[in-house]
């Protein structure tokens, strides 16, 4: 199985002088756990939301907040990103993918194209999904 079929095509990315303001905007409104960073297209960046969790003070949002405090929340997404993270391509196989998942104890991988350019990302989750839709499946055969 290709990481193709497997993966979510809706990739939500932002550019590297975006905000973490606007990294938290994102994280906070959609249910997702990653966003990819790039640069006229391309991907040269990862950040999740434990990454930003990490990058800001946990007082943002509370009444005990200081200027301070939101004074992290204007610096740019390249401060906090993991840069050049492990990619595939989408016509790598599952198993390519189980093994980046655990060589790199990552928890998603982007799927770029030749030009590196993010077309989808894919989850152990993704591949969680999978698994039991096709035991599902089977199961069912039997019956």
């Amino acid at each position: 199985m290709q990481v193709d079929k497997l993966m979510s095509a809706e990739v939500v990315s932002i550019n590297m002088d975006d905000t973490l303001a606007h990294v938290r905007v994102l994280f906070e409104h959609h249910r997702f756990h990653h966003l990819l960073v790039v640069n006229q297209g391309e991907l040269v960046g990862i950040i999740s939301d434990r990454d930003l969790l990490k990058a800001i003070s946990p007082a943002v949002g509370t009444a005990s907040e200081t200027s301070k405090d939101l004074a992290y929340l204007k610096k740019p997404a390249h401060q906090i990103m993991t840069r050049n993270p492990v990619c595939l391509s989408p016509k790598s196989g599952l198993l390519d993918a189980i093994k980046a998942f655990n060589r790199y104890s990552i928890s998603c991988l982007p799927i770029v194209n030749v030009n590196n350019k993010p077309i989808g990302i894919l989850s152990w989750r993704d591949i969680f999904k999978f698994i039991e839709h096709n035991q599902l499946e089977k199961s069912h055969r039997k019956q």
